[in-house]
């Protein structure tokens, strides 16, 4: 396997690990409060916006090559970043 394999199926591993994280989070506000479930709904919202935007990221990455794929690397890593971040901070809001 590629270094270029192993680092790509390592983004889509996380990305799966956050979405079940996210979807586990969703489950949880149905069964809330009501000021707590809206709460948790935006954030939730603000999450998957995020997602979405690793999501496309990643299949840029997929497709792409050479000198490309080294600029779109370095994107990419920002932008999971943010989401690490983002999940972080739900992770401390929600418990």
């Amino acid at each position: 396997m590629s270094r270029r394999d192993a680092y790509l199926q390592k983004l889509e591993a996380q990305l799966d690990q956050w979405s079940a994280q996210l979807d586990q989070w969703e489950a949880r506000a149905r069964n809330s409060q009501a000021d707590s479930k809206i709460a948790v709904e935006r954030r939730l919202g603000e999450l998957r916006e995020r997602q979405e935007a690793a999501q496309a990221k990643l299949r840029e990455l997929r497709s792409s090559s050479g000198e490309a794929w080294e600029t779109l690397k370095d994107g990419a890593e920002n932008v999971f970043a943010d989401m690490r971040e983002s999940v972080e901070r739900a992770v401390a809001q929600i418990r």
